[in-house]
């Protein structure tokens, strides 16, 4: 039997995720049997040029026309590049660019082919995995959660533990360590909390030619605009129940609302509303949890970490404390579905996407 669908047996996976910072490609291999971590293999990362970011950029919000196939072209030359340089491989999963998002209305779109990186790299190729839970009715993100299950399996978790990964947008995963599955009921609760690196990233973009607030030094020398901050918060996507999910311009209006502030006080506002974010999320945990272990681009500035720990009842770390790596888990999730789809396993359920039943999302492609 084919290893990759033989219930149990142990595969080398790797797994590639292209997030809505529009940084670049994350790599990463990982042992598993689609249940439990079995271990961590190598991983890359290969970083978007500035051109090639730009045409990213530029297909944002389009659901079809002429500027989705250049944008398409470097989602695909910079995934071949990267991961054609891994040996060993047994399956890879492929989530592709997100660059339109409206589950409610036209659906999700991930720009790139699996079945022709199938061809070109000679491996089977897991891709498309929110079609499918769109079209059950669920919201088709974040699927991050039912591998963040499986990483608090592995680090022994004893009691309720959040997983917070600030990128282009911020997303929130309660995992009850104690539950047997994923899928269980009561075993996760999963959303976007709201704009996280994308608005910070598009303003100093803009006005100072740098693509991110490195170590937050920016927003370190500004105050924050309450008003502002006030006005955010009354968006009626924080009042609405989860699971729910954003798209990466849903919030575009935010740098209007800073438009006047000079750079530092825009980036401090605008990074105090992804923490304000957050904060609001956690009022629908299911129980407090006992930590928010923090992964995603998000963690490495510490203006936002101060402020996260500031608003936040409980510890805020990021994921290296407990042995994981924050640049790195969301590709190592897409591995880790990867196989679950190949073994016909949930990859999203109620509790995580508010699909109506537990499914199994993607399409596998072979040489």
């Amino acid at each position: 039997m084919d290893k990759v669908k033989e219930k149990g047996a142990v595969v080398t996976a790797l797994g590639a995720m292209s997030g809505t910072s529009l940084d670049g490609v994350d790599a990463a291999v990982l042992q598993t049997d689609g249940v439990s971590i079995h271990g961590f293999g190598p991983q890359d990362y290969r970083e978007y040029a500035e051109e090639e970011r730009a045409a990213l950029r530029s297909a944002l919000g389009h659901w079809s026309g002429p500027a989705l196939e250049p944008a398409t072209e470097v989602v695909m030359a910079a995934h071949e590049a990267l991961l054609s340089g891994f040996e060993g491989i047994d399956l890879v999963g492929f989530h592709g660019q997100t660059v339109a998002h409206a589950p409610r209305l036209q659906g999700t779109l991930q720009l790139g082919d699996g079945a022709a990186l199938a061809q070109a790299l000679g491996n089977p190729v897991v891709w498309d995995f929110r079609s499918a839970d769109v079209e059950l009715g669920g919201e088709g993100a974040p699927l991050a959660p039912f591998f963040h299950f499986a990483c608090a399996k592995w680090m022994q978790a004893t009691s309720p533990v959040a997983f917070l990964n600030l990128g282009g947008v911020g997303n929130l995963t309660w995992v009850d360590p104690m539950r047997d599955a994923p899928e269980e009921e009561g075993a996760l609760l999963a959303f976007d909390t709201g704009p996280a690196n994308a608005p910070v990233n598009d303003l100093v973009q803009a006005r100072r030619g740098v693509p991110f607030d490195e170590g937050g030094r920016i927003a370190a020398s500004g105050t924050v605009e309450t008003g502002a901050l006030e006005l955010f918060l009354a968006e009626p996507y924080f009042a609405r129940m989860p699971p729910k999910s954003l798209d990466r311009n849903d919030f575009a209006e935010m740098v209007g609302l800073v438009q006047e502030l000079s750079d530092a006080d825009a980036a401090a506002t605008l990074t105090a509303m992804c923490a304000a974010g957050v904060a609001e999320a956690m009022q629908h945990c299911p129980s407090p949890p006992s930590q928010v272990l923090v992964t995603g681009g998000g963690r490495h500035n510490p203006v936002l970490m101060k402020m996260l720990e500031v608003s936040l009842d409980c510890p805020v770390r990021p994921v290296e404390d407990v042995g994981l790596d924050g640049d790195m888990l969301e590709a190592q999730a897409f591995a880790y579905l990867a196989v679950r789809v190949a073994r016909g396993l949930p990859t999203s359920c109620p509790g995580t996407t508010g699909v109506r039943a537990a499914v199994g999302g993607g399409t596998v492609s072979y040489p």
